[in-house]
């Protein structure tokens, strides 16, 4: 009887930890020991060949991770910074003009920098995906154990903000798959503009769910993102607005939607958020959170801890 009542105990415990709503940690101290209290806190060790995944930069951009900030953490987990060239034109459309705004920018001289689709693309499976059937990623993917998504959390002209899902949908596509997600399976080549909001912000959130599914759901992947800067624009703007908000802190989740979703209220909760705000309603920025959520990225509910 006691063995039964132990085991029934035990399938209560499990059915509750599946359904317990993820963790976000977070801290105020945007430093490089927040940066690593953060990594710390989460409990998972970046193990084999790690991809770090974060922005390089546009060309005069001055908003993008700054290297003395990441260098401890990317070292720590001999991290090789990974990016692939843009579907936009712009100072990161080549790779060699790539990896000279990553020298410029000061990412060389802390990690190896890998332009994954300089030698071309490979294509992931999409699963549930209402517009997608594949995404198309760099080639180099293929070579990693484990990424660490260090996403700059901040506002972006067209997803309304770019974060953890956007650092590993449009950030790991290729130049190809850039142009893919942004029309929502629609075309192959050409301009990256298209007139259906909702279906692009839908198809970022398909293309992170295939990166996710490729390494476990997770079980290779971290994210932490850090609130600071915190302009409109994107770091994919060379002519980006200034901020005008108070920067907030760093957060870090093994689940990418609960995260987004945590700084997303963290800027509604901020007193001079107004901007960001406007610049994420007036793209619907939120669609993309709820898409994810739909096709089991991950959960738009979650527990903040504060590890300050």
């Amino acid at each position: 009887m006691c063995k039964i009542f132990a085991l029934a105990m035990m399938f209560v415990f499990a059915a509750q930890s599946a359904f317990a709503a993820p963790v976000v940690f977070f801290t105020k101290n945007i430093t490089p020991s927040g940066l690593m209290a953060i990594y710390e806190k989460l409990g998972r060790q970046a193990s084999g060949k790690v991809a770090v995944k974060l922005s390089t930069g546009e060309a005069g951009n001055t908003h993008y991770l700054s290297p003395n900030l990441i260098k401890e953490l990317v070292q720590k987990v001999n991290g090789t910074i990974v990016e692939c060239n843009t579907a936009y034109g712009g100072s990161r459309a080549s790779t060699a003009m790539h990896r000279q705004v990553a020298e410029d920018h000061g990412f060389t001289k802390i990690a190896k920098v890998d332009i994954m689709d300089a030698d071309g693309e490979i294509s992931l499976p999409v699963s549930n995906g209402k517009h997608l059937t594949k995404n198309f990623v760099g080639a180099n993917l293929k070579d990693y154990d484990f990424v660490l998504v260090l996403t700059h959390f901040k506002g972006h002209a067209m997803g309304g903000f770019g974060g953890a899902i956007k650092n590993i949908s449009i950030g790991i596509a290729s130049s190809h798959g850039k142009v893919v997600i942004h029309t929502a399976g629609t075309k192959d080549s050409g301009s990256i503009w298209y007139d259906d909001q909702d279906a692009f912000l839908e198809s970022m959130a398909e293309a992170a769910k295939s990166v996710s599914d490729r390494f476990g759901h997770g079980e290779r992947m971290l994210y932490i993102s850090v609130m600071n800067h915190l302009s409109v624009d994107c770091d994919c703007d060379g002519n980006p607005s200034a901020p005008d908000m108070h920067d907030i802190g760093i957060l870090g989740s093994f689940d990418p939607v609960a995260l987004d979703q945590a700084c997303v209220d963290l800027v509604y909760k901020a007193s001079d958020g107004q901007s960001l705000i406007r610049r994420m309603e007036s793209r619907h920025g939120i669609h993309t959170l709820e898409h994810a959520e739909a096709i089991g990225l991950g959960s738009r509910t979650y527990e903040l801890v504060s590890i300050d």
